[in-house]
């Protein structure tokens, strides 16, 4: 592989910007300053230093985030901050991409990666990949509205979903509630509760698949996946 582009897969910047760096000799390959950016590495066995750091060579990348409210999730807008600016420099420029949505004052899991068939199987509604919330609702929940989500609700807009879950936490004027559904429509949970008669006040999810959002992550940070947690996001 070129040295630039392995330089730019590996988060360091443009084209341009790790042309620069190469010229500049802040770039050494086994031990030696490399002063030409086509100059052609083996990934997998020659040491790669930038200013000193090593740089491995990893063909895919996943993080865990725990997206906080506040942030949309894209990876580039210019009037609002996306959860890529949660990110330092170097993973930002990983060409990661957020695997679905959250509404911009949802928080909870989020994953990112470069990995498109992983992301892609993780939102195919033939997947069946379980996605569960956790939801604050304005008005009392009770067994009608649990099997109604059972059998599928009809939206406003004559759309009509799969069967979800709902199950009740606590129920009163102000109820909590667990939503598991398998899809990712625009404003599904929202769309969901407004069907039977309820208004999220707050949202956060908990769970993708049998991957949950680790309780020692803090809002806005964020990790990379452990293999043991990899593996239970794609079974």
């Amino acid at each position: 592989m070129r040295l630039d582009r392995f330089l730019v897969h590996t988060g360091y910047g443009s084209r341009s910007e790790v042309q620069k760096l190469v010229k500049q000799g802040k770039v050494t390959v086994k031990g030696e300053v490399i002063k030409k950016s086509d100059t052609s590495i083996n990934v997998l066995e020659d040491e790669v230093k930038v200013r000193g750091e090593n740089v491995s060579y990893q063909e895919f990348y996943y993080y865990i985030l725990y997206k906080p409210a506040g942030y949309i999730t894209a990876t580039e807008d210019l009037r609002q901050e996306t959860v890529l600016d949660l990110l330092d420099p170097i993973d930002r420029n990983k060409g990661l991409c957020p695997v679905g949505r959250l509404d911009k004052d949802t928080e909870g899991l989020l994953i990112l990666t470069n990995d498109g068939q992983l992301n892609h199987a993780l939102l195919s509604p033939k997947k069946h990949v379980d996605k569960v919330y956790y939801a604050k609702l304005e008005g009392e929940v009770g067994r009608e509205d649990i099997e109604r989500f059972r059998e599928g609700l009809t939206l406003e807009d004559g759309t009509k979903l799969q069967p979800a879950e709902l199950e009740i936490i606590k129920t009163g004027a102000e109820s909590e509630v667990h939503v598991t559904i398998r899809e990712g429509k625009f404003h599904q949970v929202k769309r969901m509760a407004l069907a039977v008669g309820k208004k999220v006040i707050y949202l956060k999810r908990i769970q993708m698949g049998r991957l949950s959002l680790p309780s020692d992550l803090e809002p806005g940070a964020y990790r990379p996946l452990t293999s043991e947690e990899l593996e239970q996001l794609s079974k």
